[in-house]
């Protein structure tokens, strides 16, 4: 459920449930794909936060983001158990402010009666005069980031060429652009590993904001966005376009390096062509099962119709300086 207004002090009672949680260090990365500015105080504060609130019965986990939207005007979520993959799961409650706004490098509001100040650090909650809660900034990582490829890997793009792609453009010397580029290879039954990253772009909105997409076999999209904070659509990131959205949105914060790990059985044909077993995906974002063995009754616009016959993968120029590494495969 998404509260659009400013949650009471019962409401805050309610969000604030779960157990201890673990701080990560952040770390932050400003290298290349910046659309919107860097300098400014708006980059500093978005991003993630995860801790502690103090109640009767003992501490209880809880977790923010912090969505800029450009201008010094941002989106705050706040969820009861923990972030989106680490406690919060889709259904649960989830508090939404809209537009507030931050000066000199501070966002401030009130919620009831409680006082949110959020530093860029730190996203500490005041209630009564006293501290109630304090969340640190976080830096969530995959699990799978960087994963090396098995010996029986094909190795598709491991950032010193684009040999295997038609259509590849190296970006800064290092990355995968995003230029409806395709493999040389055609793929039937596969895992893949795949690494990207979105642009900051704070002032754009919805399909226009980090886009991309995954079309496995160049005939089922995953889409790519930047939807951190956003409800996971089948049109955001994470979802299979048109078929299926995200069991929960795990979208990491704009320039954060982020994984899909993808295990997919392709659709079966007879002899005179005709389908007659859909095929089926297995999706890990960021490590997290976001699509389990869903059925592919159909495939996706904007590539390839069905067919029968192996595919490349390809990956969708839809105007934004999305770039992708660390890109192999392992045949089934």
């Amino acid at each position: 459920m998404r509260m659009r207004s400013l949650i009471s002090s019962a409401a805050m009672l309610v969000l604030f449930c779960g157990s201890v949680v673990t701080i990560h260090t952040p770390g932050w990365s400003a290298e290349g794909g910046a659309v919107g500015d860097l300098s400014g105080g708006d980059f500093a504060l978005q991003g993630e936060y995860e801790g502690e609130a103090q109640l009767d019965d003992g501490p209880a986990k809880v977790g923010a983001q912090v969505l800029a939207l450009g201008g010094g005007k941002f989106s705050v979520f706040g969820y009861p158990g923990g972030l989106p993959g680490n406690g919060w799961n889709r259904g649960d409650e989830i508090h939404e402010h809209e537009n507030v706004t931050a000066e000199n490098g501070v966002i401030k509001f009130s919620a009831g009666s409680m006082d949110v100040v959020v530093d860029g650090e730190t996203f500490e909650i005041k209630a009564n005069g006293g501290s109630f809660a304090t969340l640190k900034k976080v830096e969530r990582k995959s699990p799978t980031l960087g994963a090396e490829p098995p010996k029986s890997a094909i190795v598709l793009f491991d950032g010193s060429s684009v040999d295997h792609w038609n259509n590849g453009k190296l970006v800064e010397g290092k990355w995968l652009g995003a230029t409806n580029c395709e493999t040389k290879q055609k793929l039937c039954d596969h895992t893949l590993h795949i690494e990207f990253r979105t642009p900051y772009m704070p002032a754009a909105r919805g399909q226009g904001r980090g886009n991309s997409g995954v079309y496995v076999q160049s005939r089922y999209e995953v889409q790519v966005l930047d939807s951190f904070g956003l409800e996971g659509k089948d049109n955001e990131c994470g979802g299979i376009y048109s078929i299926n959205r995200p069991i929960v949105n795990m979208c990491l914060p704009p320039l954060a390096w982020q994984t899909y790990d993808i295990d997919f059985t392709a659709a079966r044909y007879d002899e005179s062509g005709k389908k007659v077993k859909n095929g089926r995906i297995t999706i890990k974002h960021n490590g997290v099962v976001i699509h389990d063995d869903q059925e592919l009754a159909h495939g996706t616009p904007g590539r390839r119709a069905e067919g029968p016959g192996p595919d490349a993968l390809f990956l969708q120029d839809h105007g934004n300086p999305v770039v992708f590494r660390n890109v192999w495969v392992v045949e089934k």
